[in-house]
């Protein structure tokens, strides 16, 4: 993996949580606004809005670099979309950067897959 496409995917990974959190917030400041004078939806609208417009054009640009078939490319972007999506795509993303730097240090150390 270059060191683009590593980039990108750390981008998108620093990203994910965030956005889920800010959804998670909308949703509970949404119920606020329903059942009491507290409204902050239009602030946590915006953030959550802009966390989510980053999310979606680190997406594109992790699934240019890294060349995800569709269904994986397809998974990150649904999980951006569910509340707490983002999560999961974080800890997914995580575990495959771990993945890529034991292959990477595999093979140059001379291992081979058995």
């Amino acid at each position: 993996m270059d060191l683009k496409t590593a980039t990108a995917l750390r981008r998108l990974r620093l990203v994910s949580a965030p956005e889920a959190v800010s959804f998670l917030l909308l949703l509970v400041c949404s119920v606020l606004k329903r059942t009491t004078d507290f409204n902050a939806v239009p602030v946590m609208g915006m953030v959550h809005g802009v966390l989510f417009i980053l999310y979606v054009i680190f997406w594109a640009d992790a699934w240019n670099r890294t060349k995800w078939p569709l269904k994986t490319a397809a998974l990150y972007f649904v999980l951006s979309v569910l509340p707490t999506g983002g999560f999961f795509a974080e800890r997914k993303l995580k575990r495959a950067a771990e993945d890529e730097v034991i292959a990477s240090r595999a093979r140059k150390e001379g291992v081979v897959n058995a």
